[in-house]
């Protein structure tokens, strides 16, 4: 008898020190969200064509390499207080320097923490084939509202 009640107390016990298994299901650190627009009619959205998109000294993103597209989801650099971007448009090149402030948020114990980003601007872009970008939110905390517009 005093076996069986030692296996039925170590099935319990083993039953109750066990966790569920967590699955990061919530938001991680939100991109920045861009779409492009047509610069002389403001309310219609234009394709950027054989579009590419790179952080400066670094590789290509994946996602824009050679795309037609009308708009992006960038990453923002978590490390640093801007990040420094290059958008290629059929050849044409212009610089564009996000600057911005980062705070980490805790999520969840198996998410761990995400960086939003507040107070976003552009001190300094180039203009060889943008024509003009306005600012919607300079708050980046979800990837649910764009938050900028690039007229070109």
């Amino acid at each position: 008898m005093r076996k069986y009640m030692f296996i039925f107390l170590s099935i319990i016990a083993t039953l109750i020190s066990c966790d569920r298994d967590e699955i990061c299901t919530d938001a991680t650190t939100p991109r920045l969200i861009i779409k492009f627009y047509n610069n002389f009619d403001r309310t219609e959205r234009k394709q950027v064509t054989d579009f590419y998109v790179w952080a400066q000294d670094k590789d290509s993103l994946p996602d824009y390499f050679g795309v037609n597209t009308d708009s992006i989801a960038i990453p923002l650099d978590v490390t640093e207080d801007f990040t420094k971007y290059l958008f290629s448009n059929n050849e044409l090149v212009d610089n564009i320097e996000f600057t911005y402030g980062g705070k980490d948020e805790f999520v969840s114990r198996s998410c761990g923490f995400k960086t939003v980003f507040d107070e976003l601007e552009i001190p300094n872009y180039t203009t060889e084939w943008i024509r003009e970008i306005e600012i919607l939110n300079n708050n980046v905390k979800d990837e649910n509202e764009t938050h900028i517009n690039i007229y070109h």
